[in-house]
C-alpha cells in the first residue's frame, strides 16, 4: 500500500510538470513507409515481423512468422520417431505421452505457456491404421 501511494503521488508530480504541455517535447512522426519488416531473437527462436499500413498508419496486414512454424517439420519428425520407438501394435504406452511432451518442448519450450497450458502439456494422440480407421486414442488435459 505504501508503494501504491509513493507512485499516485509521483504521478502527481508529474501531470503538474508544465514541461509536458511543452510542443517540444513529443516528436510528430508521420508514416515514412508504408511496409516494414523486424526480426527478433527470442528463447524460442527467431521472429520474423511484416507489417503494411495505409497513407493513415492503420494496419492493412500482418504475416508473422513464430518459431512454432519455423520448429514444426522438426517437431513433426520427433512425434514421428517417438511413434515408431512406442508403438508395437493397438497400444499407447504411457510413458509415450511424456516423451512427446519432451520432444515438443525441445523445440519449443514457450508452446505450452503462450497456448495457456499450466503444468503438463494437454496432449492427445490418436493411433490410426493406413486406411484412416482409428485404432487408439489417449489424452492427457
Amino acid at each position: 500500500m505504501i508503494e501504491i501511494l509513493a507512485a499516485i503521488e509521483i504521478i502527481e508530480q508529474i501531470i503538474d510538470d508544465p514541461d509536458l504541455r511543452s510542443t517540444h517535447l513529443r516528436a510528430d512522426a508521420g508514416i515514412n513507409q508504408l511496409e516494414g519488416v523486424g526480426v527478433g531473437e527470442a528463447p524460442r527462436g527467431t521472429l520474423f515481423h511484416h507489417y503494411q499500413v495505409d497513407e493513415n498508419g492503420l494496419i492493412q496486414k500482418v504475416n508473422l512468422i513464430i518459431a512454432t512454424g519455423q520448429n514444426n517439420l522438426a517437431m513433426n519428425r520427433t512425434v514421428a520417431q517417438i511413434a515408431r520407438y512406442f508403438i508395437h501394435g493397438p497400444d499407447i504406452p504411457e510413458g509415450m505421452l511424456n516423451r512427446v511432451e519432451a520432444g515438443i518442448r525441445a523445440f519449443d519450450p514457450c508452446l505450452s505457456c503462450s497456448t495457456h497450458a499450466a503444468g503438463q502439456m494437454p496432449l492427445h494422440i490418436q493411433l490410426v491404421s493406413v486406411d484412416g480407421t482409428l485404432i487408439n486414442e489417449t489424452w492427457r488435459d
